[in-house]
């Protein structure tokens, strides 16, 4: 190949850290596989910590945009995303529905962002 991603893409040093890479991701999530499939039961000292792990993953998928920081103090906190968010927070937090939340949080983000500040 030629050209400057062609060598990036001939050279041995990267083939071996693909495969390395890809070979380490296999190995761990192999080692999961193998360890639950042996036993019968999760043991509860690995469950209490795992029922964590939804919301802090959406936490971190979410959260960085509806957090933006804007020019001014007041832009920060009126954006519609975090007004939408916070509402969508409420819902949730009261119904623990997650249909309500989603249609909530829309509902309150078109609001805002095609009627109040358009």
């Amino acid at each position: 190949m030629t050209g400057a991603l062609g060598s990036v893409v001939a050279s041995p040093r990267a083939w071996v850290a693909i495969v390395a890479i890809g070979a380490l991701t296999y190995g761990i999530r192999l080692s999961f596989i193998h360890l639950f499939g042996r036993i019968d039961g999760v043991p509860t000292r690995v469950q209490r910590p795992l029922r964590y792990v939804p919301p802090a993953v959406l936490a971190a998928l979410v959260l960085p945009k509806l957090v933006t920081l804007g020019p001014s103090v007041p832009a920060t906190l009126l954006d519609e995303r975090l007004v939408a968010g916070l509402v969508a927070g409420a819902v949730a937090w009261r119904t623990e529905d997650v249909f309500a939340t989603i249609a909530t949080g829309m509902g309150v983000l078109w609001l805002f962002r095609f009627v109040v500040f358009a």
